[in-house]
């Protein structure tokens, strides 16, 4: 049986399809933050070096539709959960039919399933900025109970902001912890002492060169058992704060630290190489952003650090547990609790983000789809396809063509919102890349790749071929749910081919593939191809648990 799985579509009916109740332990969610903007993935190369191509990742973008107004009305009106009822309905008096009613309506629906699917023992962590964090605190309240509340996390992301000029800086996001109950796990974790703390607090030195505190052996409340002398030195007023059996263990360890009688009593040595550290505490600052050039870094555009997703993961869950990502994107929660021998689930509403995943799946850790998890909601026929490409809800045709490229392992070439038109006019949707020595030199060439999910002809065929030549590219390939015309299949036959002297190979130079024939295995015929992403590198995971997913 497969355990973890990746839903592509939204997530919202997918919770309320495929996750059952009380099946959840641990909810980490990075939502759209509201900010009224669209974000790009700017990709790295396999090389590692920073690419021009961008895609449009996700829009933050909402407006109060007929949708949102028919959610409002059965939020408020059916009161599934009166608290959520109410608290919209004030939201509404203060926010009005705008956007951010919009996007606070959209998380309410959400945030009741996932509390709905969090087991009793289980814990939600909400991360968001200040733009609407505010309004989401009430909802969590609303929905989880303000008895369940346990802390408001905030993460140093950054360090300045040298734009912010009426107002501070904001270097900061939140990350809301609730619980389902007062019976939720938690794994006590400790960080690091700073160089500061350590400099005033461990002062001392014992003849091996080893550090240490002093800390004292006074009993807070009076104990007649307690009170004894040690070797000639008296107790404190209220008694000593360990047994005398205790006192005499820690002096044949060592670790008893004995004054001149007239300066004071005896105090214990803490050492600070057996210290786990100290407790976690609500300000995380430890952990940076992911810079420029890190080795984790993909290029999507709200990507958080791996040590951030693990840290909340070793808090409140355990090895088997199962961990949800609603929006996924590009996979953070799902790599961190792979490595930490969690299972996981992840949805995602754009392929782009279930494409990278996948790849970065097969990175880090040698996974399949298919073999070592599902991918549920991804077409399954050509039927399915075409419903896909017609899908005006999600951007099908989009979404279409990140799957479609997929299928080849292609990468998107799409742009901006604004460029993709421009882009569609050159005939390019994607590109996979491989690798000719010639003359002792790695030279790389291009495959160009075009989808169609509309009506085909030899035309389409001819234009491809000219962008082909162009560009300068060593192989087209045209991508189509249709079947090819008889002309399609002629005009692909007078393109010839490209011949590769690395592999003293001739590859068909334009080549035509149904989704039909890709759903069947069928692939681009041409030289080894390089990775469609940069490699973010091997992880090594914890031990893996056999246990089933309930």
């Amino acid at each position: 049986m497969i355990d973890n799985r990746l839903y592509f579509g939204d997530n919202l009916p997918v919770m309320q399809k495929y996750i059952a109740d009380v099946s959840v332990d641990l909810i980490y969610l990075d939502p759209p933050f509201s900010s009224q903007r669209n974000y790009n993935v700017l990709f790295r190369e396999t090389s590692g070096v920073e690419s021009k191509s961008q895609v449009l990742a996700f829009k933050d973008t909402w407006t109060w539709d007929r949708l949102a107004q028919d959610t409002y009305d059965d939020l408020v009106v059916n009161a599934k959960n009166p608290k959520v009822s109410k608290v919209l309905e004030s939201l509404y008096i203060l926010l009005d039919a705008k956007p951010m009613m919009a996007y606070v309506v959209m998380m309410a629906s959400r945030l009741i399933e996932m509390h709905r699917v969090l087991k009793p023992t289980g814990s939600l962590y909400l991360h968001c900025d200040v733009t609407a964090s505010k309004y989401l605190g009430l909802l969590l309240d609303a929905v989880f109970g303000v008895e369940n509340f346990r802390n408001e996390i905030v993460w140093k992301r950054t360090s300045a902001h040298s734009n912010a000029k009426r107002r501070m800086g904001v270097v900061d996001d939140r990350i809301f912890f609730y619980t389902k109950s007062d019976r939720y796990t938690f794994n006590t974790q400790y960080i690091t002492y700073d160089e500061e703390y350590i400099r005033k607090q461990y002062r001392y030195y014992d003849d091996k060169g080893r550090r240490y505190r002093l800390s004292d052996l006074r009993n807070p409340s009076k104990l007649p058992n307690l009170t004894y002398d040690y070797k000639g030195y008296p107790p404190h007023k209220n008694g000593w704060a360990v047994s005398l059996e205790k006192m005499q263990q820690y002096d044949a360890e060592g670790r008893l630290h004995f004054p001149a009688r007239s300066t004071g009593r005896i105090a214990l040595k803490n050492y600070l190489d057996v210290m786990p550290g100290m407790k976690l505490a609500t300000v995380w600052d430890d952990i940076g952003p992911i810079g420029a050039q890190a080795k984790e870094r993909t290029g999507y555009p709200t990507q958080k650090p791996l040590a951030l997703l693990e840290r909340i993961i070793r808090v409140s869950s355990n090895a088997g547990d199962v961990v949800l990502d609603p929006f996924a994107g590009c996979g953070t929660a799902m790599v961190a609790a792979h490595k930490l021998d969690r299972r996981w689930i992840g949805i995602d509403i754009t392929y782009l983000g279930i494409n990278m995943l996948s790849y970065r799946l097969g990175d880090n850790f040698g996974l399949h789809s298919g073999k070592d998890y599902k991918v549920i909601g991804q077409p399954k026929s050509s039927e399915d396809a075409r419903k896909m490409a017609q899908d005006p809800s999600n951007d099908g045709r989009y979404q279409f063509e990140f799957w479609a490229l997929s299928l080849v392992a292609a990468r998107t070439e799409r742009g901006t919102e604004e460029s993709y038109k421009k882009k569609a006019d050159k005939g390019i949707d994607g590109f996979l890349s491989f690798v000719e020595l010639e003359k002792s030199r790695r030279v790389t060439h291009q495959v160009l790749v075009q989808v169609k999910s509309g009506k085909v002809g030899s035309a389409l065929l001819r234009e491809l071929r000219g962008t082909v030549e162009r560009e300068k590219a060593a192989i087209g390939v045209f991508i189509t749910l249709d079947k090819p015309t008889k002309d399609m299949l002629e005009e692909a036959v007078k393109a010839g081919t490209y011949h590769s002297t690395t592999w003293n190979k001739s590859y068909p130079r334009l080549q035509i593939l149904t989704i039909e024939q890709l759903l069947d295995g069928c692939l681009i015929d041409m030289p080894p191809q390089l990775p469609p992403y940069a490699s973010t590198g091997r992880i090594q995971t914890d031990v893996p648990q056999q246990s089933p997913l309930m």
